[in-house]
């Protein structure tokens, strides 16, 4: 049986078997994409693909890239003259 848990860290504890992680994730991206119907939502997206960038690599490039454009943006709202 597969035992989630948080983390005082405030990460989630995830699956050993990668086999398991690899089906959650694609599991939550399909529940997303679903997010329309009641109790599923669009929220389960970005967590599956989250899930996802554990295993795969194309989806770990994409999800580092967003984080270091997100915090790029960031920083340039924060300090406009800094520039």
């Amino acid at each position: 049986m597969a035992r989630f848990s948080f983390r005082p860290s405030g990460g989630l504890r995830l699956p050993r078997s990668r086999l398991l992680r690899i089906g959650l994730g694609v599991a939550l991206v399909i529940g997303g994409i679903l997010g329309f119907l009641p109790i599923l939502g669009f929220w389960m997206i970005p967590l599956g693909l989250a899930v996802l960038s554990v295993d795969i690599a194309w989806v770990r490039r994409r999800r580092r890239r967003l984080v270091v454009w997100w915090e790029r943006r960031r920083r340039a709202r924060r300090n406009p003259l800094s520039n």
